[in-house]
């Protein structure tokens, strides 16, 4: 229940829980992957199951496929839907321009494919997800398995030419094999500590051999709703150029959120 929930989680709680309020009767919705756009999809089941909200998700991973099934959501594919109304989902860090660095739940892909399939992009996130300057949290970047040693020379080499800080990159692990996305690829996660040019890294990074998608999304996002621990929320709209803040009052629930990662 919210009322048990750490000061981060209660962040990520109230984010989700006003961005749920973008979904109207009928929309085609990508649903995103990742803690936040969890938290996501239990609110919009919640809608669905006691006010009677009907609409289409699109997942952008097996997990959240399950997760929205069990709280009763429709879930279609990105091919019978065609084009979305609206795409809502985390982020591991975003700036001033809404430039986002996603892909640390290894879905990126999709989820790259999702957001720029729909008619507009709202992420969610608690607030130390802003930032300056992104790359604090590392860059991945999807690579086929066949010579990904071979792709991550040759990314590493290339960085040298790019206004990064660190050049440093780690092949995703999951226990002692490596990382397998939805797709059959791996991550590769380069330690940049800084971007200074993310429009140039994301275009010079996807023209290498190997390369299939990288976690810098430019141009996509068009909201973002930032959670804070006390309730607050603050809704920022890149198009419009408004930034609204609002408080949103913690209730007991059941067990709706109940055992959530």
């Amino acid at each position: 229940m919210t009322g048990e929930l750490s000061p981060i989680d209660k962040a990520k709680f109230v984010a989700a829980k006003r961005a749920s309020e973008f979904v109207e009767p009928g929309m085609r919705v990508g649903l995103g992957t990742g803690s936040t756009a969890a938290w996501l999809v239990r609110c919009l089941g919640e809608k669905v199951r006691d006010d009677g909200l009907r609409f289409k998700g699109v997942p952008t991973s097996t997990r959240t496929a399950e997760l929205a099934r069990d709280v009763g959501i429709e879930v279609i594919s990105l091919d019978e839907a065609k084009w979305l109304d609206l795409t809502i989902d985390g982020a591991d860090e975003f700036d001033h321009e809404l430039n986002l660095i996603k892909g640390g739940g290894g879905a990126l892909l999709q989820e790259k494919i999702v957001a720029t399939a729909s008619d507009r992009m709202i992420v969610i996130a608690d607030a130390a997800k802003r930032v300056e300057a992104l790359g604090a949290f590392p860059l991945p970047v999807e690579v086929v398995p066949f010579g990904w040693q071979t792709t991550q020379a040759l990314v590493e080499e290339t960085l040298i030419s790019m206004d990064v800080l660190g050049r440093e990159s780690s092949l995703r692990m999951n226990g002692a094999t490596p990382y397998v996305t939805d797709e059959g690829n791996h991550i590769l996660d380069l330690h940049l500590q800084r971007i200074g040019n993310a429009r140039q890294l994301a275009l010079v990074i996807n023209q290498m051999p190997g390369v299939v998608e990288n976690g810098l999304f430019i141009d996509i996002c068009d909201t973002v709703v930032i959670g804070y621990g006390d309730g607050r929320v603050v809704v920022k709209d890149i198009n419009e150029g408004t930034e609204e803040e609002d408080r949103l009052d913690f209730v007991e629930t059941d067990n709706l959120f109940a055992d959530l990662d």
